[in-house]
C-alpha cells in the first residue's frame, strides 16, 4: 500500500489506526486485545501474532506485507517477472526475424526455380 513504505509496523499500525480513527482502546476491542497491547505494538515494545496480524489487515483493508513493510521484496520480484517477459518476447521477436528471412530466402529461391523450369522448359 503506498504510503506505508518504509515504515516499521508499529508505526504502520498508528497510521491505520487514526486514519481509521480509532482509539487503541476501539482498535483492542476490535481485534479482542487490550489498549496496552496496542500500545505496545506501536511503540515496538511487541508484535502482533500471525492471526492477529491477519486481523488488522482485514480491519485495515490492506495487506500483511504492507503491514510487515514486504512489499520492497515484491514489487523486485514483479520487476524480475517483467524483466524476463520482456527478455523472452525480445528473443521471440528475434527468432521470427530469422524465420521470415527464412521463409523469404525459401520463396525467391522457389521462384527462381519455377521461373528457370519454365524458361527451360519453353527453350527444350
Amino acid at each position: 500500500m503506498k504510503g506505508m513504505m518504509d515504515m516499521s509496523l508499529g508505526e504502520n499500525i498508528l497510521k491505520q489506526r487514526k486514519k481509521l480513527g480509532l482509539s487503541q482502546e476501539q482498535l483492542g476491542f476490535e481485534i479482542d486485545v487490550s489498549r496496552q497491547t496496542i500500545s505496545n505494538w506501536e511503540c515496538e515494545e511487541t508484535a502482533p501474532n500471525p492471526k492477529q496480524l491477519v486481523a488488522l489487515s482485514k480491519l485495515f483493508g490492506t495487506s500483511v506485507d504492507a503491514l510487515l513493510d514486504n512489499e520492497t521484496g515484491e514489487k523486485e520480484i514483479l520487476m524480475n517477472k517483467v524483466s524476463n517477459t520482456e527478455r523472452l518476447a525480445g528473443m521471440i521477436i528475434k527468432i521470427l526475424r530469422v524465420l521470415g528471412v527464412i521463409i523469404g530466402a525459401y520463396v525467391i529461391f522457389m521462384v527462381i526455380a519455377l521461373l528457370a523450369l519454365v524458361i527451360y522448359g519453353v527453350i527444350v
